[in-house]
């Protein structure tokens, strides 16, 4: 899959829009406005749409190939996750690039000016900060980035 394929996520799909901001691709997570938003979006900005709405696959812009869909199947986020990492072929290449809140690319943030921001233990323990300039989330490699990088893992190797 080419890195600079963007996502629209459906509601039905949510979590799917962090996982896919935690791969480093620009994904949006409209939370109003029903299925004729979500396919503008993707017409207008050559969006991939992401849903379990069988009934957008059948969409007239869907069937002319004017925009394409990946149709979620599995009811199980795990399954999710694997059932798009196989079918766009997604590559993990820019993981934690992104603001999972906002969408935003992530900046290097000194250390020196994480120092009021974070709690006292993980300025301890770490040393690289990134920051999301939008909303001003702090993001650093914890535990939870471990486990999330292992559950990509899985989802990849599941489709090898």
């Amino acid at each position: 899959m080419v890195k600079d394929s963007r996502f629209v996520v459906d509601l039905n799909v949510g979590r799917l829009a962090k996982w896919l901001r935690v791969m480093g691709y620009d994904t949006l997570f409209p939370r109003e406005g029903g299925d004729n938003q979500l396919v503008r979006i993707a017409l207008r900005e050559g969006r991939i749409l992401v849903t379990r709405d069988a009934g957008i696959t059948c969409r007239r812009a869907v069937r002319l190939g004017q925009m394409q869909v990946v149709h979620i199947l599995d009811h199980d986020l795990r399954g999710q996750l694997r059932q798009l990492v196989r079918e766009r072929r997604l590559s993990m290449t820019g993981l934690f690039s992104r603001c999972v809140r906002c969408n935003d690319l992530l900046h290097p943030l000194p250390r020196s000016e994480a120092a009021d921001r974070v709690p006292p233990y993980v300025l301890e323990s770490q040393s690289t900060f990134m920051e999301c300039l939008r909303c001003l989330r702090i993001y650093w490699q914890g535990t939870h980035w471990d486990n999330m990088k292992a559950e990509l893992c899985r989802a990849q190797q599941d489709t090898a």
